[in-house]
């Protein structure tokens, strides 16, 4: 089965856990262990979030020079070998003689995309509402709130093209265990010149990983996180775990919920699903191989009415 994996940021380093490097490289191991079956057993392509990795670099670099800070672009490629370089160390311990490529990955996005007049998406480490306003005050940071918390907002444009899709394409065909579009990619515009330009903000990774799942004809969408299912009632006595859902009704759905939440999965999972025929599933790290049995998380389903068919 061609699975591509998206590896959320959270699964990486856990809510309210000390963002040291002891503890995401545990996690970093931990995730390796989980995936290592599925990656002996079918083709993988895995991406990574990197949302409190690269909140932490954007507040250190301004607390140090903020005159000379490094952009969310320059950040963004810094998480994205980071991360990929940790990931790659694991998988090469808990799969041996694994064929495996890190791809530093440009996503172009739409220069003039309506999202750059609005920071909806959530980065680094949650703050008490006081200390987040000093850090706005201070840094002129937008904030959302968010885990009974304030998280700083960036601007989060809509991936259109991702730019080494015809080496990742390549390297996944010879069933090589791909990790790219780590945070979502790096993203960038072209020019009318043809030149490459990063921007200043942050590419949703679930939606890259929708893109990269249906360019490359992919089975199975499996957005993974720290919650094990979509929940209805979320947070009251009558809540409840869904195991299926349609398309149409997650697209509907996720636009209820916030940019942190679990919306933006199910928006990316809808997505696929409508454009392929295919299934996104929506659940936890740790039932990684349960979720690929049919047996957890929730899945989204191709709407009754659809015609569209998987590709082959």
């Amino acid at each position: 089965m061609k699975i591509v994996i998206g590896l959320g940021g959270h699964a990486l380093l856990r809510r309210d856990e000390e963002a040291t490097a002891a503890n995401q490289l545990a996690n970093i191991a931990s995730s390796a262990r989980v995936l290592a079956p599925l990656v002996r057993d079918h083709s993988v392509l895995l991406t990574h979030g990197n949302g409190p990795q690269i909140g932490l670099l954007a507040l250190r670099e301004s607390a140090v020079a903020p005159e000379s800070a490094q952009p969310l672009d320059v950040l963004g490629a810094q998480t994205e070998g980071l991360i990929g370089h940790l990931l790659a160390q694991e998988f090469r311990t808990h799969v041996r003689g694994v064929d495996l490529a890190v791809v530093l990955t440009q996503v172009r996005v739409d220069p003039d995309d309506p999202a750059f007049d609005r920071a909806t998406k959530p980065i680094g480490p949650v703050y008490e509402e006081q200390e987040a306003r000093e850090l706005s005050s201070q840094r002129g940071w937008e904030l959302v709130e968010e885990d009974g918390g304030w998280r700083r907002a960036v601007a989060s444009p809509t991936p259109l093209e991702v730019l080494e899709l015809t080496s990742i394409r390549r390297l996944y065909s010879a069933r090589t265990l791909v990790i790219c579009a780590g945070g979502g990619g790096i993203p960038v515009a072209r020019d009318r010149d043809g030149r490459v330009r990063g921007l200043e903000a942050v590419v949703d990774k679930d939606a890259t990983s929708g893109l990269l799942a249906a360019s490359l004809d992919a089975d199975l969408l499996l957005l993974l996180t720290d919650v094990d299912a979509l929940y209805r009632d979320y947070g009251t006595p009558d809540e409840s775990p869904v195991s299926e859902i349609r398309a149409g009704e997650a697209l509907a759905w996720a636009g209820d919920l916030p940019e942190g939440s679990i919306g933006p999965k199910l928006r990316a999972a809808a997505a696929f699903v409508a454009a392929t025929g295919g299934e996104a599933v929506i659940g936890a790290l740790d039932d990684a191989e349960r979720i690929v049995a049919g047996e957890a998380g929730t899945r989204v389903l191709p709407d009754p009415d659809s015609r569209r068919s998987k590709p082959s």
